[in-house]
């Protein structure tokens, strides 16, 4: 019957009656660099755009269908988190599942196409055009920088405005990717804080970051959490942040990515607003959400770690008075992540030593992430499992322990 029907409406109706569903995500994303984001001098974020000639390398990124949970609004979030801080005590949180279209994980394109995104985030902004949202057609002067020691990254946005990668600058010291630099020492509070056990105490002759050390192998926890509560933390930054980018974007799919302390601040982020994160050679993060009182959605698959055990900071290894870290001011102690964990076993596998010269992001691009993973097996466990991958399998995290040498409880309440 249809053989007998004009071309034009054979080929409609053969549409209809063929469809077999809505078509699926695409396989990748193309993403293009928009703005560089910082903290002004008021604590406010800024946002500077890229001119055009700048944002004409484009990142093919693969993606896939994940599932997410949202709380149902960020004020429920902010009452549960304030019960669980002040009272101890949970309270019943709604979550949303969703299905978005988040980075595939499962390709090393992706991977490299968000290392090089975090990469960027080190490099200094190229405009001087600042603006607020509020005024967001009134510029800064000619000439203002925002606060140079604050939280700094890039926006990515796709071209289609329907997806945006927020990439976080970790670290910058002598011996991470980009160097020094005026960011350090805020670098370096918000990582003693967040990765070190006790207010970054490691021997006799340092200054804590905060006072809760109680003699021996003792810290009292109230104290510790409170010590994170300081508004003038990156955490809160990195949420307000988060809801600039929403309120520019209302109706784009978020990712957050970073490397270092940007990657545990990705993670934080991601598990508070439900947004798809991949961090790369971050220090575990897990006991700082607990510190943090952060409710924990029904899942956090929807964050992906990314490291190499030649690396001490992502696995709490790079302790100790004699350590480098230790030399540079800095108690990476944590090693237990949310969410799942794609780890190069460059150790074993490649005969790596573990030295922090493997933690900068660019070290990563080029001897991890830039070459094939054993010929495309990729790595699993047990005999036969892991053949075809691009990457390591990700995989959760089991019988992690953070600061079991250490003893928390209320000592100050006695």
């Amino acid at each position: 019957m249809l053989s007998i029907l004009p071309t034009a409406i054979h080929t409609l109706i053969a549409a209809f009656l063929f469809t077999n569903g809505p078509s699926p995500h695409p396989t990748s994303t193309r993403f293009t660099l928009r703005h560089s984001h910082a903290v002004s001098n008021t604590s406010r974020i800024v946002f500077s755009d890229f001119p055009q000639s700048l944002t004409s390398y484009p990142y093919d990124v693969p993606t896939r269908t994940l599932k997410t949970h949202r709380p149902q609004s960020h004020a429920a979030f902010a009452a549960a988190r304030m019960r669980s801080m002040m009272h101890m005590q949970s309270s019943p949180l709604v979550w949303h599942d969703e299905d978005v279209s988040g980075p595939n994980v499962t390709k090393r394109e992706t991977l490299l196409q968000l290392a090089k995104m975090t990469y960027n985030a080190y490099s200094l902004p190229v405009g001087k055009d600042w603006h607020e949202l509020d005024g967001y057609n009134t510029s800064y002067p000619f000439g203002w920088e925002p606060d140079a020691d604050g939280l700094r990254g890039h926006v990515f946005v796709s071209d289609d405005n329907s997806t945006v990668v927020v990439s976080i600058k970790g670290t910058s010291a002598p011996w991470i990717a980009g160097g020094g630099g005026p960011t350090t020492r805020k670098d370096k509070t918000n990582d003693n804080l967040l990765f070190s056990c006790c207010c970054a105490r490691v021997g006799p002759t340092w200054s804590p970051v905060c006072g809760c050390y109680e003699g021996g192998y003792r810290c009292d926890q109230t104290c510790v959490e409170r010590a994170l509560v300081d508004e003038g933390l990156f955490y809160p930054t990195g949420m307000n942040l988060y809801n600039n980018i929403t309120y520019m974007y209302p109706n784009a799919n978020i990712w957050i990515t970073g490397h270092s302390l940007g990657g545990g601040l990705a993670s934080l982020i991601g598990v508070t607003f439900g947004a798809p994160v991949v961090a790369f050679e971050a220090p575990g993060e897990r006991l700082a959400a607990k510190r943090l009182h952060l409710p924990s959605p029904p899942s956090t698959q929807h964050i992906t770690h990314v490291y190499h055990t030649g690396d001490p900071v992502p696995i709490g290894a790079c302790t100790g008075v004699t350590s480098a870290c230790a030399i540079g001011g800095f108690a990476l102690e944590t090693g237990c992540h949310l969410g799942k964990v794609i780890r190069y076993d460059t150790v074993s596998k490649r005969g790596w030593s573990v030295s922090v010269q493997g933690h900068p992001i660019k070290f990563v691009i080029e001897r991890v992430l830039n070459e094939d993973w054993e010929g495309g097996d990729g790595e699993g466990e047990g005999e036969g499992k892991g053949k075809g991958r691009e990457v390591p399998e990700a995989v959760e995290e089991e019988d992690c322990v953070d600061c079991f040498s250490w003893e928390f409880g209320e000592y100050r309440r006695v």
